[in-house]
């Protein structure tokens, strides 16, 4: 089996549009969290979202490239663009070589609505564009980057609710491993605008803490009153050993296990069950135990069930260890589809860097949480190993396991 390597890291995020950006807000605990007013005009119980600029690619791609992309694959796009130079790669190397696209997205609200609207009003289909169809598509990403970048190789949109992202890098994880591909582009990315989450709103999934944002977000403590939607989109190149250091590429990780599983059971409210298994499974994929992981990031979304069922499982295997949980979450909000993918970036950040983030906002433990060792203040730590957790909707689950490089 081959093992895989990560080479290349991009970044676009309501806690910073580059690494650099990010890695600073992540040591200085920096929410990335406002208060939207125009979800308020629109309808929502709460205005509480992470929020990102939209790139300005006139004069960087064509026009019908740019009227292809939907928002959120204008973040993938840069994303991307930043995860190939981290790599040391561009697009003739894809010219040359064969590289697949595995990209988590589980929706592309705002072009479907947008494109309904003008065919009701004017009754001609027509009126939409060339450049609809692309947008709308579950798989825009995907489609969208493998023609800007000439991608040959497998070319796959995961759709797997809030674990898409992870679940993706998992994919491209295991396609690597048995000798499919040599190198795959894997990230996830989600949607901001308000047409995106307002069915997250009428469940009341969401925080109203609107009276101070950046304190809404708060994994694990006890007064966390909902979840804050985000977006952006994540990008991790990964890539077979052998292909590393052929093309003498800088190796800033190594991922060396991966577990998935399924609830089984309602198709929301979380169990414990299920993400044991996926923990478990990523321990025996990667050879390690529970006492080697130095860092945990938790799925943790500040939503009262889901947080307490997630820290009974962390508690259940790594709860002799003491090992240090945080969720960047309480920074950037639940960045959804792309959250699994974000969230290695933002662990990369921290293994290079030697410390472990804050889980903000956390001043109050319940019963659950206070079983668990939560980085409330950023800590200065050696990383050496550490898991990240993804989990959505219809008990989806998945947990990867990332180790600095260690030739041997």
């Amino acid at each position: 089996m081959n093992r895989v390597v990560i080479t290349g890291l991009g970044i676009y995020s309501c806690i910073g549009t580059s690494l650099d950006e990010v890695r600073q807000s992540l040591y200085e605990g920096r929410s990335g969290i406002i208060v939207d007013q125009e979800r308020k005009d629109f309808g929502y119980r709460s205005g509480l979202t992470g929020m990102v600029a939209r790139p300005a690619l006139k004069g960087v791609l064509d026009r019908r490239a740019r009227i292809n992309l939907p928002e959120q694959g204008e973040y993938a796009y840069m994303s991307t663009a930043e995860a190939m130079r981290t790599a040391g790669i561009d697009a003739d190397y894809f010219k040359d070589n064969e590289v697949g696209i595995i990209y988590g997205n589980d929706s592309s609200a705002q072009p479907v609505i947008e494109a309904t609207d003008i065919i009701r009003a004017k009754k001609d289909t027509t009126l939409l564009g060339s450049g609809s169809i692309f947008q709308t598509m579950n798989s825009t990403v995907t489609m969208n980057l493998a023609t800007i970048f000439p991608l040959k190789g497998i070319n796959l949109t995961l759709s797997a609710a809030c674990a898409s992202g992870s679940h993706s890098i998992g994919m491209g994880y295991l396609m690597i491993k048995s000798g499919l591909q040599e190198m795959v582009i894997c990230g996830g990315a989600q949607e901001i605008n308000k047409y995106a989450m307002g069915n997250f709103d009428a469940l009341s999934a969401f925080s109203i803490l609107e009276s101070e944002p950046g304190k809404a977000s708060r994994p694990f403590d006890r007064d966390r009153d909902g979840l804050v939607p985000s977006g952006g989109a994540a990008t991790v190149i990964i890539e077979s050993l052998e292909s590393a250091q052929r093309r003498g590429a800088t190796i800033l990780g190594e991922i060396v296990g991966y577990g998935f599983s399924s609830n089984g059971a309602h198709i929301s409210n979380p169990t414990v069950e299920g993400p044991v298994r996926a923990l478990s499974k990523s321990l025996v994929d990667s050879g390690l135990r529970a006492a080697d992981i130095d860092y945990i990031n938790a799925h943790a979304t500040s939503t009262p069930a889901g947080d307490a069922s997630e820290a009974r499982a962390i508690h259940e295997l790594f709860g002799d260890h003491h090992t240090p949980v945080s969720s960047t979450k309480s920074m950037t909000g639940h960045e959804c589809w792309m959250a699994g993918a974000s969230e290695i970036v933002y662990s990369m950040l921290m293994m290079q860097e030697g410390f472990v983030a804050p889980n903000i906002n956390f001043e109050n433990p319940d019963e659950d949480s206070a079983r668990l060792n939560i980085v409330g203040k950023t800590l200065d730590k050696r990383i050496d190993t550490f898991l990240s957790n993804s989990f959505g909707f219809g008990g989806t689950n998945s947990s990867l396991i990332v180790t600095k490089w260690k030739p041997n």
